[in-house]
């Protein structure tokens, strides 16, 4: 790969994909949602050099939710690295998740740009957390590459997101890794999920980047669970070998039903 082009990314987040097709979430059919943004990835497919999936991939963590995914990751040709969510099952994507293009890997390079995937889940809380495990993990990996740009990603945002219900539900300790991120300077980039809708903060030289979800949105600064009718969308990046980078939301054109009386599902 020639290291003077950027390294393009598609962050893929919070499909909340069922066993049945049929089924449906806040009145939306999220493989329908799921596949109009496919649409979309395919088109930009000859531009893409990977995906990168943030959580929450199933919603009822089901063998058959990710079987479903890998067959359409498999059609779309491209790179896609994973990592699990809080509606996730770690055990079964670890499994299935893991043929042709679809890596389970969680640590890799493209370009001058060093990626690493931490899982932030704990078997059935909303919240997330990070073990003394990963976080030593994480510091290893960044001592090995102390001059190779880094883009970290997890499912739970490290950062209030100003939604009191949602912050509740973000990383319970968030100032364990920043601890970790602080002492490496190569780290540019922190991608996560879980809160549905683009979000953008800086911590010292640090980016923190909250990306729409595949089907439906939260209403951002809410107090409450409340969903917009925002279009399921995704983040576009270019990761330049220099440590710089670009991006953008892309939304895809899809019908949104909403219910009326909608529920919590985060």
């Amino acid at each position: 790969m020639n290291e003077k082009l950027p390294i393009s990314i598609a962050q893929i987040t919070d499909i909340h994909l069922l066993a049945s097709e049929s089924q449906r979430l806040q009145g939306i059919s999220t493989i329908e949602s799921f596949l109009a943004v496919m649409k979309r990835l395919e088109e930009l497919r000859p531009e893409l050099d990977l995906l990168l999936m943030t959580g929450d991939l199933s919603d009822d963590g089901t063998p058959e939710s990710y079987e479903n995914l890998q067959h359409y990751l498999n059609s779309l040709q491209i790179a896609a690295y994973w990592l699990p969510g809080n509606h996730d099952c770690a055990i079964a994507m670890d499994k299935i998740l893991n043929l042709g293009m679809v890596s389970r890997r969680k640590s890799f390079q493209r370009g001058n740009w060093n990626f690493i995937l931490l899982n932030s889940s704990i078997p059935d809380c909303v919240y997330g957390y990070l073990s003394a495990t990963t976080l030593d993990w994480l510091d290893s990996e960044l001592r090995m590459l102390p001059n190779n740009p880094t883009l970290i990603a997890l499912h739970h945002p490290p950062v209030s997101v100003n939604s009191a219900w949602i912050d509740g539900s973000c990383l319970r300790n968030s100032q364990e890794l920043f601890a970790v991120i602080d002492r490496y300077p190569q780290v540019k980039l922190v991608l996560f999920g879980h809160i549905h809708q683009e979000f953008r903060h800086q911590r010292h030289n640090v980016h923190y980047l909250g990306s729409p979800s595949t089907c439906y949105q939260f209403q951002s600064q809410s107090p409450t669970f409340a969903i917009n009718q925002e279009l399921p969308g995704f983040r576009l990046l270019k990761l330049y070998a220099d440590g710089t980078w670009t991006t953008k939301i892309e939304r895809v054109p899809y019908s949104l039903p909403i219910e009326s009386a909608v529920t919590v599902s985060y």
